[in-house]
């Protein structure tokens, strides 16, 4: 797979190294969840019947950081962890248009004619409620008349899960409502936070648990304070953990430093500075404050013993 950054308007260097007749998804597609892939499966699909290469196109960074409007909070599919998994789903090249103040005020005929149709899209595969242009004034609909009719257009319905829309607004509420296991289901994998391990305060390894703090590698949608069941990925071997979100209560009165702590079953070893991939599988209770130490390293003993009851149901 190709990764193809560009930025409006097209250079016609650019247009002479990329344009290709194409089959092209197009959308934000942060968290990938089943509703994109469906969308992008379909494309794949179709230009495997037409024998054409299979793209995506995509926008960085994410519209509504740019635009400092609605719900966002970050990113629940970071670029690196989006194109790995593209690659995955057998996509061809992956087109990451640079989205900035001016790209927002490119109206829709001018997305169709200086972006699409000069690339010899042949197809544009998008999902139901697609929008693009200025202030999204463009949808699906307009996307065939827009070109002048050169372009194909493919309209791929809701993905719906117990008769619910699976979106990505909706999967972040479920994460920042600590429902791991909802969010999971709608993205069809586990959610992940990639980071880099950092000094701590130290305190579990006085307590008897050591922890990994992870310093996140990218702005991630962050789930609700508690404590999760995880697997951890370390130098291509996972292991089994607990995981702490929150502001330690126990020990800091302010709450204003958030933590991320892990501690992995059945590890020793330092690991500072490494990296670190953190799926979360189940949420397990809610962060609170405790009367003394020895009530929390009790509770803490109890919350590793659910985790691998948790993990070992789940594999």
């Amino acid at each position: 797979m190709e990764t193809i950054r560009l930025s409006y308007p097209l250079t016609e260097r650019f247009i002479e190294q990329h344009a290709r007749p194409q089959v092209l998804a197009i959308g934000q597609f942060d968290g990938l969840h089943l509703g994109h892939a469906s969308v992008i499966d379909s494309a794949v699909r179709l230009a495997g019947e037409l024998g054409l290469p299979a793209s995506v196109m995509t926008f960085h960074p994410h519209p509504k950081e740019v635009m400092k409007k609605g719900d966002y909070d970050g990113y629940l599919t970071p670029p690196e962890e989006k194109e790995r998994i593209l690659r995955q789903m057998g996509v061809d090249y992956v087109y990451i248009v640079e989205f900035n103040d001016a790209f927002s005020r490119v109206s829709p005929q001018n997305f169709v004619s200086g972006i699409l149709v000069p690339l010899k899209v042949h197809t544009a595969v998008v999902g139901f409620d697609f929008r693009y242009g200025y202030r999204g004034e463009g949808d699906a609909g307009m996307l065939r008349e827009l070109s002048g009719n050169v372009l194909d257009v493919n309209t791929v319905p809701p993905f719906l899960i117990d008769g619910e829309k699976v979106s990505s607004s909706d999967i972040r509420k479920a994460l920042q409502e600590g429902k791991i296991e909802l969010a999971n289901r709608w993205l069809g994998r586990t959610y992940a936070l990639k980071g880099t391990v950092m000094h701590g305060e130290k305190r579990g390894r006085q307590l008897g648990f050591p922890t990994a703090n992870l310093k996140l590698a990218e702005h991630y949608v962050v789930p609700a304070s508690g404590v999760y069941a995880v697997r951890v990925t370390h130098e291509g071997t996972t292991y089994s953990g607990v995981m702490n979100v929150g502001v330690k209560p126990t020990f800091h009165e302010d709450g204003k430093i958030f933590w991320l702590e892990a501690h992995l079953f059945e590890f020793s070893g330092e690991i500072y500075d490494e990296s670190l991939s953190v799926e979360l599988v189940h949420y397990i209770r809610e962060e609170r404050k405790f009367g003394s130490l020895e009530e929390l390293i009790a509770q803490i003993g109890q919350d590793a013993d659910t985790a691998k009851r948790l993990l070992k149901a789940s594999r």
